[in-house]
């Protein structure tokens, strides 16, 4: 595990180096997402493994087995999929370990079936992962990515853009502080 990329806290939760540390009346993805937590390609057939391959990034990101964030990321998609629409998911999990909320964009090779709300297939993930008592920050964290992603002309940019942090720049330039 790299040192730079994540630190364990004393009581053994998982802190990542990147993650919401944030004023908690502002929400910036930026705040949520380091250039190495950017895909800009990721290879996957399926929704099921393209959740794997995230939870594989989370873990190395964060410290935890890829197992507890993948099967966390599958509870949730039991409820209902986090496919959003136009080729977005916001897919997301909660953790008792976490202690600080994550996430991982990656831009998929090509469109998979994400079981998304308006049927379209899927190529722009953003993976959020949130302590299990984040409460309403996880809420807030959901909206901010949402806001992003359903934008036309910044999707257009994003599925344009190859570089990982040209990628990770788009995003953290788009996500402008919203009060909470």
């Amino acid at each position: 595990m790299n040192s730079d990329l994540a630190r364990n806290t004393r009581d053994g939760g998982a802190r990542p180096r990147h993650g919401l540390e944030w004023d908690r009346r502002h929400m910036r993805l930026a705040d949520l997402l380091s250039t190495e937590a950017v895909i800009p390609s990721l290879k996957a057939n399926n929704k099921k493994q393209a959740l794997q391959e995230l939870s594989e990034k989370a873990a190395e990101i964060s410290g935890l087995p890829a197992r507890e964030i993948f099967d966390a990321l599958l509870q949730r998609e039991r409820l209902g999929s986090t496919g959003i629409g136009d080729g977005v998911a916001i897919p997301h999990g909660k953790l008792a370990r976490v202690k600080t909320i994550f996430g991982i964009f990656a831009r998929l090779e090509r469109p998979i079936d994400f079981e998304a709300l308006d049927g379209a297939p899927v190529d722009l993930v953003f993976l959020l992962v949130t302590p299990e008592a984040s409460g309403a920050d996880h809420l807030k964290a959901l909206a901010c990515a949402a806001r992003v992603l359903r934008d036309p002309s910044i999707v257009a940019t994003i599925r344009a853009t190859r570089d990982p942090s040209a990628l990770y720049s788009i995003i953290a330039q788009t996500s402008t502080p919203h009060a909470a």
